[in-house]
C-alpha cells in the first residue's frame, strides 16, 4: 500500500476551510496512487482554544457532519483517511482521531495521554482502549501526539496486530527530538510502520515544527520534512514485514523477536495506579 502524511496548516475555528483543503490534498494524494492519507492532530477545528467554553462549539460527534464529509470524498475518490478533529459526547470533549473509507467511519480514538498545552488543557482524557482497525489490507492503529511519549500505547497496539500506527500530531518547538528519533525507535522497537504527520503555521503564538516522518518496521526512515513547509510525502508500506517480527541477522546464531522475547511478567509495576496529579489539572 502506498499511503501520504499531509503537512498542512491548520485555521482555528474554521471548520468547513480546514475540512476543504483535507478534501483537496486527499485529491491529490490519491491522484500520486496513496490509498491511505494521514492528516495532523486537530486538522478539522484547530488546537490552541483558550477554554472548554470556546472549543465546544467546534467538537462533534462521530459519526457526525465533519466525518460525513470526508467519507464521502473517499466515496468519491477511493482509498482511506486518518484525522484529527474535537469530539463531543455529553458534557465531554475529546481530542480524537478517526479513520474514515466509502462505507464511513471506521474507526475512532480518543487522546489519552493529554499534555498540558493547547485544547488538551480542557479535554477529557481519552476512555476507550488502544485499538487497531482495518483500512484495505492494512491493519491501522491510531494514536495522538503526546501519546507517542509512552511507549506502552504502541506496544498495545503491536500486540493487537497493527502492521501502522498513525500518529496525527501537533508538535511545537520542544518536541525535536520526538520527530527525530522517537518516531524511528517506536517503529523499531515494535517492528511496525509509523506515519507521524505534523502540521505547520502559527496558531496564538505557537509555531509548529513539521518535521513530519514515516518509518519502517526496521526504524529506517522511510520519508521524511525538514521543514516547516506545507508538505505531503509519501511512502511504500508492506504488511507482511511488519506481521514477520522474527529478525534473523546470522542463521543459528543470531536471531531477535521483540513480541516473543518479551517478559510481561516481569512488567507488572507499569501498569499499577498511581496518584499523581497532572500539572494544572
Amino acid at each position: 500500500m502506498k499511503i501520504a502524511g499531509v503537512q498542512m496548516d491548520v485555521t482555528i475555528g474554521e471548520v468547513d476551510q480546514n475540512v476543504q483543503r483535507m478534501i483537496d490534498r486527499l485529491r491529490e494524494t490519491r491522484a500520486a496512487g496513496a490509498e491511505l492519507t494521514i492528516f495532523p492532530e486537530c486538522a478539522a477545528t484547530g488546537y490552541c482554544f483558550d477554554s472548554l467554553d470556546e472549543a465546544r462549539p467546534y467538537a462533534e460527534s462521530i459519526p457526525g457532519p465533519i466525518t460525513e464529509r470526508m467519507a464521502a470524498a473517499c466515496a468519491e475518490l477511493g482509498g482511506f483517511a486518518v484525522f484529527g478533529m474535537l469530539e463531543v459526547e455529553g458534557e465531554s470533549v475529546f481530542n480524537a482521531a478517526v479513520l474514515v473509507g466509502a462505507e464511513g467511519v471506521l474507526g475512532s480514538y480518543r487522546k489519552v495521554h493529554l499534555p498540558f498545552l493547547g485544547v488538551d488543557m480542557f479535554a477529557s482524557y481519552g476512555d476507550r482502549p488502544f485499538a487497531v482497525q482495518s483500512a484495505g489490507d492494512v491493519r491501522v492503529g491510531m494514536s495522538i501526539c503526546y501519546d507517542s511519549a509512552f511507549p506502552e500505547s504502541s506496544r498495545v497496539m503491536t500486540i493487537q496486530g497493527a502492521d501502522l500506527i498513525a500518529l496525527p500530531t501537533n508538535w511545537p518547538p520542544g518536541a525535536e527530538c520526538v520527530a527525530e528519533h522517537v518516531i524511528a525507535t517506536r517503529a523499531m522497537e515494535n517492528a511496525v510502520y509509523f506515519a507521524a504527520v505534523n502540521r505547520v503555521g502559527t496558531e496564538r503564538g505557537f509555531e509548529f515544527i513539521g518535521r513530519s516522518r514515516i518509518c519502517a518496521p526496521n526504524g529506517e526512515t522511510l520519508a521524511v520534512s525538514t521543514g516547516t513547509d506545507e508538505e505531503i510525502l509519501y511512502a511504500e508500506i508492506d504488511p507482511e514485514q511488519a506481521r514477520n517480527k522474527r529478525v534473523v541477522r546470522v542463521p543459528g546464531k543470531h536471531a531477535i523477536d521483540r513480541l516473543a522475547d518479551r517478559r510481561p511478567e516481569m512488567y507488572g509495576l507499569l501498569v499499577e495506579p498511581h496518584n499523581m496529579k497532572p500539572p494544572g489539572r
